[in-house]
């Protein structure tokens, strides 16, 4: 069922994002400023289950590309993803009927809020990563058949480029992401466009709705008192991403983090509180591998995502600091996402990573250890 969206809402949405970010999206808090401020002005924001998207209606993604870390010193307008999107329909000399994630983590799962509270476009409930990841070829759609192709990027000073490389969403991927460094690190974009009948073959449904109702457990677990990783793992129970493990509990010792090629690149280092035991972690704008005392434990496309212990609240790769007290946990990602073919574009091997794929609930099964919970 169709759903209404308004400000009240969005601390929670805006902490789910951030956890099913993995690390990386970019800082939601922005994004929900943005947001915040656009709602008061011209009022809250529809979102559509997929199921009752038209099949000849045009859905156009809008989201943000870029480093995590230069987001957080670029704070946008807030105009740049309606200009993609304008640029985008013009393009296609059709207007869109609805805009849409594609990636439910981090920031993205804002900007086509901002979008939709700009513009009345309602957004629709489904995204193409169920996760962040920072390719813009590593969606399912992609995977599953659709064309990336004509996108739109635009910056800061109302530049609008457009780029149609047809079926080759890797390509794509490298102008834009070319592009984007050229616009000081971060820009935004419309891509993906798609029928509602496209949508609804190639989405991963309702993970708006599921970034509410995480972000929400968190809180309500802190008011409680309670324990936010349990209230995390009760959220998900009923959805697709129905396996929670806890890989680690312990503190931040070392962060290596750089800027290089429009990414945020590097590894975290982790120790338990006996010092016996620890953990690295290796990211690329999102966390993509974790190791504990040199076994894997959680690997790209499953989730991996640090919290702080006492308060549950998601730390993203750029807010990773020395003695942070923390829990990493792991998450199931979808069936679909776990598919030969997806594993293809956003597996482990995508990322120059010498590891297979295992989900996250038999890597824990084979290799857990007595300290650690699951």
């Amino acid at each position: 069922m169709s759903w209404e969206l308004g400000p009240g809402q969005l601390q929670d949405l805006a902490r789910g994002a951030a956890l099913l970010g993995t690390g990386g999206g970019g800082d939601p808090f922005i994004g929900r400023l943005l947001v915040e401020h656009a709602m008061r002005e011209h009022g809250p924001v529809t979102v559509l289950d997929p199921d009752e998207v038209d099949d000849d209606a045009l859905i156009v993604p809008t989201a943000q590309m870029g480093a995590p870390t230069v987001v957080v010193e670029k704070i946008p307008q807030g105009s740049e993803p309606e200009s993609a999107l304008r640029a985008l329909e013009a393009q296609l000399g059709r207007s869109a009927d609805a805009t849409m994630p594609i990636e439910c983590g981090g920031i993205n799962s804002m900007i086509p809020l901002l979008v939709a509270a700009r513009t009345g476009l309602p957004v629709v409930d489904a995204d193409g990563m169920g996760r962040a990841f920072p390719e813009l070829q590593m969606e399912t759609f992609s995977v599953y058949g659709v064309s990336g192709s004509p996108m739109t990027v635009a910056g800061e000073s109302q530049e609008t480029v457009v780029i149609n490389c047809g079926q080759d969403n890797p390509r794509m991927e490298w102008l834009a992401r070319g592009i984007t460094i050229r616009l000081g690190g971060v820009a935004y974009i419309a891509e993906y466009s798609m029928t509602g009948r496209q949508m609804k073959e190639t989405a991963v449904p309702r993970t708006l709705s599921l970034a509410l109702s995480v972000g929400k457990a968190i809180s309500t677990a802190r008011g409680a008192n309670t324990d936010p990783i349990e209230g995390v793992r009760g959220a998900l129970a009923p959805t697709l991403y129905n396996q929670l493990r806890i890989l680690f509990q312990g503190k931040v010792t070392d962060v290596e983090r750089r800027t290089v090629e429009g990414f945020a690149r590097g590894r975290a280092t982790f120790s338990d509180f006996t010092g016996e035991h620890n953990l690295q972690v290796q990211f690329q704008n999102e966390n993509l591998v974790a190791i504990v005392d040199g076994e894997v434990r959680c690997v790209v496309p499953d989730l991996i995502c640090v919290l702080e212990s006492d308060s549950g609240e998601p730390i993203t790769t750029e807010g990773l600091r020395y003695g942070q007290r923390v829990t990493v946990i792991g998450i199931s990602t979808p069936k679909m996402m776990r598919t030969p073919a997806a594993l293809n574009v956003f597996g482990p091997q995508s990322f120059g990573l010498d590891y297979s794929f295992e989900p996250v609930e038999s890597l824990s099964e084979r290799t857990r250890k007595p300290s650690l919970s699951t």
